[in-house]
C-alpha cells in the first residue's frame, strides 16, 4: 500500500498504535543537498505494511511523527543511525525506543556488520531482488516495484526482529543491546558543530594558526552549506581549505590562486566571506588557536603483545558468539598494549566481561594462550 494522504496515514498509524512494534526504513538522497531528502518511510507490523510519500502534495506527517515519538511502540530499524539522521533533520527528535537489528545480529553472532539482505537469506530463507536499489526515490509516481522493493525493508524485518529478540532473551543479552541503543539514540550523534569541521580535514605540518585559520573557514563552509543545503565540497573542497589555512590568503587576488578557487568566487561574496574568515582567524590571540594534536610517538615492542591481544579477542568473541568488532578494534588494541589504564569500550559493562578483564590478565602475565590440538586456549597462570 502508499499512502499519499493525510486520512490514510492517520487511520494506517491509528492501527499501529497498539502494536508491541513497528519495523521501519526510510528511503532518502542527498547526492545535491546538505541535508537528506526524505522520499519514502515505510512501515509494518504483522502482516500490516505500507510505504508513507511525504513528497505527497498537503499531506500532514503528524499521525506518524506521534508514532515514532510513542514510547510504548519499540521501533525497529536495520543499521539504524542514516535512519535516525533523517529523523532528527525533519522532526528534531528522534524515535525512541528504538532496537537495530544490525547491532543485534552481531551481539548474537552472526558475523561483522552484516548487511539486511544477509540476515534475510539467512533467517528467513528469501533472497532479496536488489535491482530497484540504485533508483532516484524523488521521482514519481512509484512503480509497483519500486514500492514492493522498499517495503521488503520492512516486512521481512519484523521476522528478523522477531528470531534475534528471541536469541538476546535466551543468552540474557538484552542489556547489551540496549546499552548499544544509547548512542544511536544521543541527538549529540545527529548534531553538527560548524566550529568541529576542521578536525575532518587534514593539513601537512600543523601550525597552531593555521589550524585556527582552518577552523574558521571550514566553519563558514560548513554554515553556508547548510543554508544553501548543498554538498560541503560544492561550496568548496577540502583540498582548497587546507591550502588557504597553510597560505593565509590576504585578499581576492590572493584567493584566486588557491587551486579550486575559480576567479567569480575570490571576487565575489563567498571570496569576501573566506576573506574574513582568514581574518578573524590571523587576529586570534595566540592562547585561542587551536592546539596543535598530540605528536604520535612510534610504538616500540607493542606489536606482540597486541597480536596476543587479537588471538584473545577472536577466542573470546568466538566462543560468546558475538562479532569481533562490536568488542574491540586495533586502535582499542593499541591503547590496552601501550596503557596502564585503557579508556576503551572494551574495558566497560559486558565487554570487559568477555574480554577486557581477560586481556588486563594477559598483559600482566596472570592468563597465557597455548595450543590446543590446531586450536588455542586461554589458561590461568599460577603466581
Amino acid at each position: 500500500m502508499l499512502i499519499t494522504n493525510s486520512k490514510s496515514l492517520t487511520q494506517f498509524c491509528s492501527d499501529l498504535s497498539g502494536a508491541p512494534y513497528v519495523s521501519v526504513d526510510t528511503e532518502f538522497i542527498r547526492e545535491k543537498t546538505y541535508w537528506p531528502t526524505l522520499c519514502l518511510i515505510q512501515l509494518a507490523y504483522d502482516g500490516q505494511s505500507a510505504a508513507v510519500d511525504p513528497l505527497a502534495p498537503g499531506i500532514d506527517l503528524a499521525p506518524l511523527l506521534d508514532l515514532m515519538d510513542d514510547a510504548a511502540v519499540l521501533k525497529v530499524f536495520h543499521s539504524a543511525s542514516q535512519d535516525m539522521a533523517v529523523f532528527h533533520n525533519l522532526w528534531g527528535r528522534l524515535p525512541s525506543p528504538i532496537f537495530d537489528t544490525q547491532v543485534a545480529a552481531m551481539v548474537c553472532g552472526h558475523g561483522e556488520q552484516p548487511a539486511y539482505a544477509t540476515l534475510v537469506s539467512s533467517i528467513t530463507g528469501v533472497q532479496l531482488d536488489k535491482g530497484a536499489q540504485m533508483t532516484d526515490w524523488s521521482l514519481r509516481p512509484l512503480s509497483d516495484r519500486q514500492i514492493e522493493y522498499a517495503l521488503s525493508d520492512v516486512t521481512h524485518l519484523c521476522t528478523i526482529y522477531e528470531q534475534l529478540s528471541g536469541q538476546l532473551e535466551q543468552t540474557c543479552r538484552v542489556s547489551w543491546l540496549k546499552e548499544e541503543m544509547q548512542s544511536l539514540t544521543d541527538e549529540a550523534t545527529y548534531t553538527v558543530d560548524p566550529r568541529e569541521q576542521w578536525q575532518r580535514i587534514r593539513i601537512r605540518r600543523p601550525r597552531r594558526r593555521a589550524l585556527a585559520v582552518l577552523r574558521e573557514v571550514a566553519a563558514w563552509r560548513e554554515e553556508t552549506a547548510q543554508h544553501r543545503n548543498l554538498p560541503r565540497n560544492w561550496v568548496i573542497r577540502d583540498e582548497a581549505l587546507a591550502e588557504i589555512a597553510a597560505n593565509p590568503p590576504r585578499n581576492a587576488e590572493d584567493l584566486e590562486r588557491v587551486r579550486g578557487v575559480q576567479p567569480r568566487v575570490a571576487h565575489g561574496k563567498d571570496g569576501a566571506a573566506i576573506i574574513a574568515a582568514v581574518k578573524q582567524a590571523m587576529e586570534l590571540p595566540d592562547e585561542e588557536c587551536p592546539q596543535l594534536p598530540p605528536r604520535q610517538v612510534p610504538l616500540e615492542g607493542h606489536e606482540t603483545m597486541v597480536a596476543l591481544l587479537q588471538a584473545l579477542l577472536k577466542l573470546r568473541c568466538e566462543a560468546h558468539g558475538v562479532a569481533q568488532k562490536l568488542v574491540a578494534n586495533r586502535r582499542d588494541l593499541d591503547v590496552i598494549a601501550t596503557s596502564d589504564n585503557p579508556q576503551v569500550m572494551a574495558m566497560r559493562g559486558w565487554r570487559r566481561e568477555i574480554f577486557g578483564a581477560d586481556a588486563l590478565a594477559l598483559k600482566e602475565g596472570k592468563l597465557a594462550l597455548t595450543g590446543s590440538g590446531a586450536g588455542v586456549d586461554a589458561i590461568r597462570v599460577s603466581e
